[in-house]
């Protein structure tokens, strides 16, 4: 009997020194599928120059992350959006308080698949497709074909972004919403492989997910204005009129192994992975 309740009591120690160093030396990291690309980069990197401890990275939408920060189950959050009001009151009613670091800039990319003859549009233009007043690619110099349009889900942080300053033009008082037909993908990359397998589709994400399967259009503010490309450079000069701030989110300011990770996504080696994934660094 001694020997049995030793052997549970040897047991139940191991157990919770294990959890113990689980929780000391590990911390999960959820969000922004813009983001998972780099997250796992900065995580690799990381690891690297620290053996003992483990990023846990996964994708799902700003607003996943959002929820997973509020309800526990992450240790910082990755948007590319800012936390919305609703959300800032739910986390203080679970006694959490969002602290928002922007650690990367990007610009949203609009793609067509190459064969498509569209190179250019304007900011009216890429408003008047995504809503559905242009329906037909005709309109635009291209084939006479329908339209398809492609967007991210509405959780997503991207989603969210190209509605309020394209479809909506930053006007806070625009009910503009995306076209019933616009297909919700579920990811970035989703977007990727539609585009490149359909002449007639159109679509954005984050510029680290552009490819020679894809074509990304300049974009012009207006018809008076200069076409710009997404590229690092014009995102950087502020030429380029899609682009955004992306953030990570902690309970508070970061202690321990989150802060010792978000050190370094801010650091000269995080910030060159930034660069490495097509992102804008914000630490140059």
């Amino acid at each position: 009997m001694c020997k049995k309740l030793g052997l549970i009591l040897i047991m139940f120690l191991v157990v919770n020194f294990a959890s113990a160093a689980s929780s000391k030396n590990s911390i999960q990291v959820k969000g922004s599928d813009t983001m998972v690309n780099l997250g796992q980069a900065w995580a690799e990197r990381y690891m690297e120059k620290n053996p003992t401890d483990f990023i846990a990275v996964t994708g799902g939408g700003s607003g996943t992350g959002f929820s997973s920060l509020i309800s526990g189950t992450c240790d910082i959050a990755m948007s590319s959006r800012n936390i919305k009001e609703k959300e800032i009151g739910l986390a203080k009613q679970k006694g959490i308080n969002p602290n928002e670091i922007k650690v990367a800039l990007d610009g949203l990319a609009v793609v067509v698949n190459p064969a498509n003859p569209v190179s250019k549009l304007t900011s009216d233009q890429l408003a008047g497709i995504f809503t559905g007043r242009i329906s037909n690619w005709k309109k635009l110099g291209g084939k006479d074909e329908k339209i398809v349009i492609l967007s991210r889900e509405v959780n997503s942080g991207t989603h969210v972004y190209f509605k309020e300053h394209v479809l909506r033009r930053n006007d806070p008082n625009s009910k503009e919403e995306f076209a019933p037909s616009a297909l919700m993908l579920s990811s970035s990359q989703a977007i990727a492989d539609e585009v490149a397998g359909n002449t007639a589709a159109i679509g954005y994400y984050g510029m680290g997910y552009i490819s020679a399967k894809q074509k990304a259009v300049a974009v012009a503010k207006d018809d008076r204005s200069e076409y710009v490309e997404p590229k690092i450079e014009n995102v950087i000069n502020g030429k380029y009129p899609i682009s955004r701030p992306l953030f990570l989110y902690t309970n508070g300011v970061p202690q321990g192994l989150v802060k010792k990770f978000v050190d370094f996504t801010l650091s000269k080696e995080g910030q060159d992975a930034v660069l490495a994934t097509d992102f804008v660094p914000i630490n140059r």
